[in-house]
């Protein structure tokens, strides 16, 4: 297992935050920590079932790294602290580049991050005028469960190795 970022001397990647929304348009709420379920976070709305995204399109969980949303709040002036970018995981330390493809081990934690997660204009309505576009680039990714769990704030994040797709 590798910890992010790579033997720069500084602190590991980490969880900062968690977020939940019980229903589809509901607030989301800021929690200490969550148990990961097959089917997502457990008391949020794609977990239940009862999120705005359904099908092929729906997402278990949503991250977006902590550097992008302070990016936004310096350049747009936007209120991103409390989960207005309505994604489940604030995570610390991760590449950018990396937030797809990827497998993370939290703890017992598992996640594959698969696709990027842009924002939709319903985002804006339940937000603030403004958000999609700025999360237009840096919204974040999906991620599936691989293995469930418990998550905590504050927790290490790593990478682990993944098979290599032959050309």
């Amino acid at each position: 297992m590798r910890l992010w970022p790579r033997s720069t001397g500084k602190k590991p990647a980490t969880l900062e935050a968690i977020f939940l929304a019980p229903e589809a348009g509901a607030p989301v709420v800021a929690v200490a920590e969550a148990e990961v379920g097959e089917a997502g976070l457990v008391g949020d709305r794609y977990a239940a079932q009862q999120g705005f995204w359904r099908g092929p399109d729906a997402c278990p969980i949503t991250l977006i790294r902590a550097e992008d949303l302070d990016l936004i709040q310096r350049r747009h002036h936007l209120a991103v602290t409390a989960g207005e970018h309505r994604r489940n995981l604030v995570v610390r330390g991760l590449p950018s580049g990396e937030l797809t493809d990827s497998v993370l081990a939290l703890g017992d934690v598992r996640l594959r991050l698969t696709v990027p997660r842009p924002p939709c204009l319903r985002l804006e309505r339940l937000t603030q005028r403004g958000m999609a576009r700025a999360l237009r680039k840096r919204g974040g990714a999906c991620a599936r469960v691989i293995q469930p769990g418990s998550l905590h704030a504050g927790m290490a994040i790593h990478k682990e190795p993944t098979e290599r797709k032959s050309p």
